[in-house]
């Protein structure tokens, strides 16, 4: 089951479709749940004619397997997961989980797909609290298969170990953060990322559209397949050497660094300009630009899924 009709939970509910399961799609008004099951045939469809439908059934076959529910109650009948996916607001999303903690066995994984609340804050006084953890997906995650699966201090490790093997099993990649920490492992990488793009337009050192370019065509594309620590133990002759030669480059370069940015003022709309230039904000040129991202990320997909794993 899937609690909220919206992007993410479209998009989980296609994915757990892809891995043969029945999902019932809840939201508590049904024109919701009425657009989104239109939304999901017509991505579908679509990605069956492109020929990047995920999964071994047909369109048809995973359309059939998805339904909508407007009763909680009907909706957790017989449910061995339940993914929710309301917006990013700390007190919805706890009463949404109290609801369902009064309504569940013991049986059944509660899990959270935010990306930026704690467990700890989530899950508190949970009478099912074992059963409970964050699944946090990738926008957008039909595209991008990455998961963060993040415990509650009381996390049960067969809820983890569950919830990772069903993650496997509709083709996503899992990865298990050991303890709880704020923005998780991808948000503290990327807004580290962030932080000093930002630093370094701010300071004029790049512009906007070349900073973007120094990942798109560079960091960007060697990350597409290696991390940066494996890319450390190839650039030199492994880990160890590579410490020893570059660790002390590294540290000067580093201290350089500058406070957290404030993200406003003169450089914020400088950036603004720059992005716009190249994508105007308007709704259908925002929209056009998504769906272009989406398909190179499709293309990247089907790349990685040749490639040898080694």
């Amino acid at each position: 089951m899937t609690s909220g009709s919206g992007l993410i939970g479209r998009s989980w509910a296609m994915l757990f479709a892809s891995g043969g399961f029945r999902v019932k799609l809840f939201d508590i008004e049904q024109q919701q749940i009425t657009n989104a099951l239109e939304n999901i045939r017509k991505d579908m469809k679509l990605l069956e004619q492109s020929s990047s439908l995920k999964g071994s059934l047909s369109a048809e076959q995973q359309l059939f397997l998805i339904t909508g529910c407007s009763n909680i109650q009907e909706a957790v009948e017989g449910a061995i997961h339940i993914q929710e996916c309301v917006p990013e607001d700390l007190e919805l999303k706890k009463k949404v989980f109290a609801q369902l903690d009064g309504i569940i066995g013991d049986d059944v994984v509660l899990s959270s797909s935010t990306s930026c609340l704690l467990p700890s804050q989530l899950f508190a006084g949970l009478v099912h609290v074992k059963q409970c953890i964050v699944a946090h997906p990738v926008n957008p995650p039909y595209y991008v298969p990455l998961v963060e699966l993040v415990p509650h201090p009381e996390t049960a490790p067969a809820t983890v170990d569950r919830t990772h093997a069903l993650m496997q099993k509709i083709g996503q990649s899992p990865v298990r953060v050991l303890r709880e920490v704020d923005g998780f492992v991808l948000n503290r990488l990327q807004y580290a990322v962030i932080s000093e793009a930002w630093r370094l337009v701010q300071e004029g050192i790049v512009s906007p559209s070349d900073l973007d370019l120094v990942v798109s065509h560079g960091l960007g594309l060697r990350y597409a397949f290696i991390g940066p620590l494996e890319t450390m133990h190839l650039n030199a002759e492994g880990m160890l050497s590579y410490c020893d030669r570059y660790g002390e480059s590294m540290k000067h370069v580093l201290k350089t660094f500058g406070p957290i940015p404030e993200f406003s003022g003169a450089t914020v709309e400088k950036v603004h300009q720059a992005m716009c230039v190249k994508v105007p904000d308007d709704p259908e040129h925002l929209a056009a630009r998504r769906q272009w991202r989406d398909q190179c990320l499709m293309r990247l997909a089907k790349l990685k899924s040749q490639m040898p794993s080694q």
